[in-house]
């Protein structure tokens, strides 16, 4: 699923957003069912946890195959914004509510 690439190219975030573009709506012919499914799944915006607990995949996996899929344009990925390095505590509880909720 990741070509043999435990990084993924750029970082990101946990609590990181995502949500599918329009090409990723269109473009399921030649995906991967592992992309398709997360094209699927982000329809509705999902975190990154979200995605990979739902999944069922290593966060690491996700992080990896979420970069590659904003790379081609078929998700769009929303980092939360920091002030002063620490991350937003409203949004990481609603991530962890999230997380308890699946």
């Amino acid at each position: 699923m990741t070509g043999g690439r435990t990084r993924a190219r750029y970082q990101l975030a946990i609590e990181a957003l995502v949500s599918t573009t329009p090409r990723g709506r269109t473009g399921g012919f030649g995906l991967m069912p592992e992309h398709q499914r997360i094209c699927d799944l982000c329809v509705e915006v999902k975190s990154l946890a979200e995605i990979a607990a739902l999944m069922r995949m290593p966060l690491g996996v996700a992080r990896v195959m979420v970069g590659d899929m904003a790379e081609a344009g078929l998700i769009a990925v929303h980092q939360s914004n920091t002030t002063e390095g620490k991350p937003d505590l409203a949004l990481l509880e609603r991530v962890l509510i999230g997380l308890r909720n699946l």
